[in-house]
């Protein structure tokens, strides 16, 4: 694996072989053969997650691993060049698909050890073909270019070169003389075209690629006919364009077959041929894939391997994939496809780096910097383990310790993502590369929200009038087809992109104005009693703790001890992100409380209510502090307020006979947790996993 590539041995290990091995048939980085897992027919590999998992790095890496040993290809679908035609060239006879398969084909001509050029008979005539369906109106010059690519592949000073030049000029001159003929211009131009097409290969393994196309449906044996179908279907666009690209897609891996056909061929060929699709859910990523698995669920086969790496788990388009998470895979596959053509595909979800891998990734990226002892950890708690963001912020404390002190000065300070380049706060940098951009102004408000109706009421006090119900539905269900978790109680399940998103919701504003408007109008959205818990969050956020202790302490000898923990957890988790002042109130000044509050450095200048328990106030006003600190994901553990957040759970466990068990664990579970940089999952879980915290039951 590359050196800043971590925890994806189960792709790359070669001993034992890992999947990416088992597939190409290929060490990787090396000219050596392995025998493959599946010799007959093989898995569409699709790697699934949300952005910032590590997608086009895994695919990088194969390119890297493979290229130069065997023929690959790697194509990013969101490119521009795929968005749409160049200027000059009508939609009729473009589409992202035909411009796919003439980058694919580009790319794996290339020599490799062992072995020269592919070429590729049967799509070349394929998109000349196609292309002449937009040479209406066009220049000779025009026409020289397009064909001379098509027929090139890009291999310029190469022994056919000259060859195809002269092709090119007599095509472009066929079609000129047709435009200015009196028959038909198009039908015209295509014959011109298809004759030179036919007239210009001599070779038997060209000539054979030449009748290919007298297969195409109602071609009646004649090549040319086919041809002229293929681009008349191509034109037609919707299910007849469809079915074109199908028979283009097939030329395709007809070619790459050919080329590894007879006994010479084979010798001198090791492994296979290895196409990479990057952001495979954009155009012309489905059309290709749904081609190569129609086709192999038709018995039409090839052996070439196909890894697509795409955001989200296609559970629409790959209803019947297989589905394995990456560590199962690291062995075997126990892929066996079934009737239907999405059964062909192997769906393999990339996981999160462990605490482990950050440490490494940590150290690999700061070099000789020192990095406080802590920082890997809380790294990987804020994070989730997520790759791009564990990189990133590894940069920004490479590039800004020892100055800064904290995950949040790592995120709000600037990172260079290149020597040349402006350095830009880093939270800025992940959304941008997170978050969908054409809705980030919509996320980062509605990031304080828990469902659907809480966004309705953010969007309604601070997004434009036109961003109604149905817009925020709509925001919710591209969150899912992004690949972020659903979680009950967050509008935006991963808590990473949330506290990035959060925190820029904090400084959209100078004066914080649009911060305090969400968490105000939050505050009020939840008036009941049975949704308390909700409230005093976000009166939390905004720096008022005195109902949040009350409700804490008022509850503590009444309320289900598991219910209470829970409360007080998610009461605890609203976000931080600046000092708050003795009374709460938002402050400009350094500083943050919270420890000293935890520590009880400012008991003696608190005044309890009066007939209240004075001693179960405080502590409770501490353990609330406390639990606020170290459950914070921008802050770094601190030794001291685990002690006394262990010290004041203990206590109150003596306070409470009946959950004198539930709280004592807690003493152990949370402090261990926070140290360690887990979130503070614990006793009062009891099973029911974190999400907890978040349901609507009432108790949070």
């Amino acid at each position: 694996m590359g050196r800043h590539l971590h925890g994806r041995g189960a792709l790359f290990d070669a001993e034992p072989a890992g999947l990416a091995l088992r597939l190409v048939g290929l060490r990787p980085h090396h000219h050596r053969g392995h025998p493959v897992e599946h010799p007959q027919e093989l898995p569409l590999v699709v790697l699934t997650g949300a952005r910032g998992l590590g997608k086009s790095a895994v695919l990088g890496e194969l390119a890297d691993a493979y290229r130069g040993h065997t023929p690959v290809a790697l194509v990013d679908c969101a490119e521009p060049q795929f968005a749409g035609p160049p200027a000059e060239r009508p939609a009729e006879s473009w589409s992202p698909v035909a411009q796919g398969l003439l980058v694919i084909a580009e790319q794996l001509a290339a020599p490799v050890t062992g072995a020269g050029r592919i070429t590729f008979p049967r799509l070349m005539s394929g998109l000349v073909a196609v292309a002449a369906g937009g040479w209406g109106d066009a220049d000779s010059e025009r026409i020289r270019r397009e064909v001379e690519r098509i027929l090139l592949l890009n291999e310029s000073g190469s022994w056919i070169s000259g060859l195809a030049g002269r092709w090119a000029g007599k095509v472009a001159a066929k079609v000129v003389a047709a435009a200015t003929g009196t028959g038909p211009l198009l039908s015209g131009a295509i014959e011109a075209t298809l004759e030179s097409v036919a007239e210009g290969f001599t070779s038997r393994r060209h000539q054979k690629a030449s009748v290919w196309y007298r297969t195409y449906p109602n071609a009646g044996g004649h090549a040319q006919r086919g041809l002229m179908l293929l681009s008349g279907h191509f034109r037609a666009g919707g299910t007849s364009r469809e079915h074109a690209e199908r028979y283009l897609v097939r030329a395709l891996l007809a070619d790459l077959t050919e080329a590894y056909a007879g006994v010479l061929p084979r010798m001198q060929r090791l492994g296979r041929p290895l196409v990479l699709l990057d952001n495979a859910h954009a155009a012309p990523g489905p059309g290709l894939v749904e081609a190569v698995l129609r086709d192999r669920a038709e018995g039409v086969a090839d052996q070439v391997a196909f890894v697509a790496a795409r955001r989200g788990e296609g559970r629409e388009s790959l209803r019947s994939a297989v589905r394995r998470e990456l560590a199962e895979v690291a062995r075997r596959s126990d892929w066996a496809p079934e009737a239907a053509p999405s059964s062909r595909a192997l769906l393999v979800a990339l996981a999160p780096l462990t605490p482990d891998d950050t440490l490494h990734l940590i150290g690999a990226v700061c070099g000789d910097t020192p990095v406080p002892p802590q920082l890997p950890h809380a790294t990987h708690r804020l994070t989730g383990g997520n790759p791009l963001g564990i990189v990133l912020l590894a940069e920004s404390a490479a590039q800004n310790l020892p100055g800064a002190s904290s995950l949040g000065e790592l995120l709000t300070a600037g990172v260079r993502p290149a020597e040349d380049r402006p350095a830009v706060p880093t939270y800025r940098a992940l959304l941008d590369r997170l978050v969908p951009a054409e809705h980030l102004e919509e996320l980062t408000v509605l990031a304080a929200a828990h469902d659907h109706d809480s966004a309705c009421a953010l969007a309604t006090a601070l997004l434009p009038d036109t961003f109604g119900p149905a817009d925020v539905r709509a925001l919710q269900t591209r969150l899912a087809e992004e690949g972020l978790p659903t979680v009950p109680g967050r509008f935006v399940g991963d808590p990473f992109v949330r506290t990035l998103l959060l925190l820029r919701l904090h400084l959209r504003d100078p004066d914080h104005a649009s911060w305090r408007t969400a968490h105000e109008t939050l505050s009020a959205h939840y008036p009941d009693p049975e949704h308390a818990p909700y409230r005093l969050h976000h009166e939390l956020a905004l720096g008022r703790t005195e109902s949040a202790v009350a409700h804490l302490r008022d509850t503590f000898l009444s309320l289900d001890t598991r219910a209470w923990l829970r409360t007080l957890r998610f009461v605890a988790s609203a976000p931080y992100f600046h000092a708050h002042d003795a009374e709460g109130r938002d402050s400009t000044g350094p500083g943050d409380q919270r420890a000293a509050v935890a520590l009880g450095r400012t008991d003696a200048g608190q005044e309890p209510p009066e007939g209240v328990d004075a001693v179960l106030h405080l502590r409770v006003r501490r353990l609330l502090h406390a639990v606020w600190l170290l459950a914070d994901p921008l802050v770094l553990p601190d030794a001291k307020v685990c002690d006394r957040l262990r010290f004041e759970l203990e206590q109150l466990s003596n306070l409470r006979p009946a959950g004198n068990a539930l709280l004592w664990r807690a003493s152990r579970d949370w402090p261990a947790a926070a140290l360690a940089g887990r979130p503070m999952d614990g006793p009062d879980d009891d099973g029911e996993g974190a999400g907890g915290a978040d349901d609507r039951s009432g108790e949070a």
